[in-house]
């Protein structure tokens, strides 16, 4: 099943979208800043109406999470390298390929949805990039959890686009000031359901200003899903409504030479097979 957050006459609301995705249907659960969590351990509510998708807005699936993102860097081998050989791999030392999951977070404000602008700070970074990801959403508590028991905590998937400023994701020799740049997470438009995905095959292509860049499948992550979960809930409690992007192919923009970074006026367009398409302009502060 697909979900999204909507407004609609002037409120916020969870919604089902049918199957031809021509409309929503308008379900009986208020809608907060979690977004699509709020249906994690519940009941499917009622429906109360079914309006045409034309006369929705859409919101991110998880508006605003609870917490930080967590992330994965370099999980794919051919981005692995083409990183590692850009110059801005504090990481690059111990080699190419990661031996474990290299696990680091962006800030729950800079989701935007569908459409929204990635917003570009000249002063702040001249090095904007695109990398298009499966997201997790995690619907079952658990810490230390195992390999085998991993997807029992996957509540469901959806698209992000986990813009980075590379200059500062550089400069800083770490992550956290260049991924968390306000509008950096661009995510949606909907959310499916852990059934609709098969994670041994499911494409991943990002496209700007409708030139293919990243064309790719989850079956060449270096860490699957299941050992993503495992590695970050090693002593850390992953908590329902909790989101992971599970990392990137190569095609981004730092591994064009000379790098083809994102400028004003540009458009992004990441799908996923079996969610949707994310597509968000570009535009400068």
């Amino acid at each position: 099943m697909k979900f999204c957050v909507f407004e609609w006459q002037g409120g916020r609301h969870l919604g089902k979208l049918s199957d031809n995705g021509d409309t929503v249907e308008r379900l009986d659960l208020a809608a907060d800043g979690n977004g699509v969590a709020a249906l994690i351990g519940r009941d499917m509510p009622a429906v109360l109406d079914s309006i045409p998708m034309k006369d929705v807005a859409i919101y991110a699936p998880v508006p605003r999470p609870h917490r930080n993102i967590f992330c994965v860097g370099k999980n794919y081998f051919e981005h692995a390298h083409e990183f590692a050989n850009s110059g801005f791999d504090s990481s690059a030392a111990k080699g190419a390929v990661p031996e474990a999951p290299i696990v680091f977070s962006k800030l729950p404000e800079t989701v935007v949805p569908n459409g929204a602008a990635i917003k570009i700070d000249a002063s702040v970074t001249t090095a904007v990039d695109y990398e298009a990801e499966l997201g997790v959403i995690i619907g079952k508590a658990g810490r230390n959890v195992s390999k085998e028991d991993a997807l029992s905590h996957v509540w469901g998937y959806t698209v992000i686009n986990d813009v980075t400023a590379r200059d500062l994701q550089g400069k800083h020799s770490q992550w956290l000031i260049g991924k968390s740049q306000d509008t950096f997470c661009p995510m949606g438009p909907v959310a499916v359901t852990a059934d609709e995905i098969d994670l041994g095959d499911t494409s991943v292509k990002c496209w700007v200003n409708g030139e293919l860049r990243q064309d790719s499948n989850t079956s060449l992550l270096i860490f699957d899903v299941p050992t993503i979960i495992a590695a970050i809930s090693n002593g850390i409690t992953l908590m329902p409504g909790d989101v992971i992007a599970t990392g990137t192919p190569a095609g981004v923009g730092i591994g064009f030479k000379p790098p083809k970074y994102l400028t004003p006026g540009d458009s992004v367009k990441v799908e996923i097979a079996g969610i949707g398409t994310l597509e968000n302009p570009v535009e400068a502060i």
